[in-house]
């Protein structure tokens, strides 16, 4: 082998080991990035998670419909039921399965609590079409996907939200 192609050779190998660095130090950066994220989400940190939500997002790739749920769990326990359940809604307009369903719990449970909360402030007509929506998609979560309520805790849910919507 000529000392040329030898050492072409060893700059293609070098390339190569320096561009799996890159995407090992991107990778871990991006798993940093979501540790914090999470971790936020945990720790009661939420607007700490939602911009860390939010960067990671523009970055996220094939995460990102994960991602987006998190998000959306985020704003949901912010006490942004609102921007939940279009983050949720939107998220399950976009996939199927087990995917679907969980962001439609995550979109039931934002619009229930957006339901009660206008309902309270005398804003019956917006209350009573959040509380409907909320009972939909949380029968369709619980049809389709029951193992995601182990606890009954949605199905708890779902009968208040049905008991409120037959009072109205």
């Amino acid at each position: 082998m000529s000392s040329i192609l030898r050492t072409g050779l060893a700059g293609l190998v070098l390339i190569g080991v320096g561009s799996c660095g890159d995407e090992m130090v991107s990778r871990n950066s991006f798993e940093s990035q979501y540790a914090v994220a999470r971790n936020a989400l945990e720790g009661g940190q939420y607007d700490r998670a939602r911009r860390s939500y939010q960067k990671l997002l523009q970055q996220a790739g094939p995460l990102a419909p994960r991602l987006q749920l998190e998000y959306a769990h985020t704003e949901l326990r912010a006490g942004n039921f609102e921007q939940a359940a279009k983050i949720a809604a939107s998220l399950a307009a976009s996939q199927t399965g087990l995917a679907r369903s969980a962001a439609l719990s995550v979109q039931g449970t934002a619009q229930h609590e957006l339901g009660m909360k206008q309902l309270s402030e005398g804003n019956t007509a917006a209350g009573q079409q959040n509380l409907s929506a909320a009972n939909a998609a949380l029968q369709e979560v619980l049809k389709s996907n029951p193992d995601l309520d182990p606890l009954g805790a949605m199905a708890g849910r779902q009968a208040k939200i049905s008991s409120r919507l037959q009072r109205l």
